[in-house]
């Protein structure tokens, strides 16, 4: 498949385009400063629908990686990209957004969805909430799309596992090395069947 990664100068989308390579897709790194995506890279700003365009016309699947960072000054930053990209897409492109399990509370134990998440959307509330804003955009968009809930990201080597769940979190799964992440992608990515799903992943 021909894969498109928004984000992919950012340490999770680099990890999802080494590993689409390893595994035989053609990755395509879009990315907003020219020099940072490397082999195969295309000059996009992920709010620029016309550039959008122009980067996406000829692929399979879109995998936005783009999100709240840490210093961001932009609190609806991949609300504001989806937007972006949803009228750049093609016709029968695929979409996978990657969001984050923190603000959803189904499948959590007791403990965490009843004291550590209220005290949580105290000090990430912002990037929360453009999560749950970017997930009813997309999930009303007339697109083939998946959503991928993550928890915390860490870096490191592959662990070489990960636990899913759709429609609910991952119970105790705190935390996820991106590039166990970058399998669960593209895993969702080779199965049909996660089209239209929402998928939650930890280690």
């Amino acid at each position: 498949m021909r894969i498109a990664v928004l984000g992919a100068s950012g340490r999770t989308g680099r990890e999802v385009v080494a590993l689409g390579r390893t595994r035989g897709h053609e990755m395509i790194p879009v990315v907003r400063r020219p020099g940072s995506g490397g082999e195969g890279e295309r000059i996009a700003d992920g709010h620029d629908t016309v550039a959008l365009r122009a980067a996406l016309a000829d692929v399979d699947v879109v995998v936005t990686t783009i999100g709240p960072v840490e210093g961001s000054v932009d609190p609806t930053v991949m609300h504001d990209s989806l937007v972006a990209t949803l009228p750049a897409l093609p016709a029968e492109a695929r979409l996978l957004v990657v969001t984050a399990s923190g603000p959803m509370i189904a499948g959590d134990d007791p403990l965490t969805r009843f004291v550590a998440k209220p005290i949580l959307w105290r000090v990430f509330g912002d990037a929360w909430r453009d999560f749950l804003e970017t997930e009813a955009v997309l999930t009303n968009a007339d697109v083939d799309w998946t959503i991928a809930r993550p928890p915390m990201l860490q870096d490191g080597p592959a662990r070489g596992r990960y636990r899913a769940r759709r429609d609910g979190n991952v119970r105790w799964g705190f935390a996820i090395r991106r590039a166990d992440l970058a399998a669960a992608l593209l895993d969702t990515i080779e199965d049909p069947t996660t089209v239209g799903a929402t998928i939650s992943f930890a280690s």
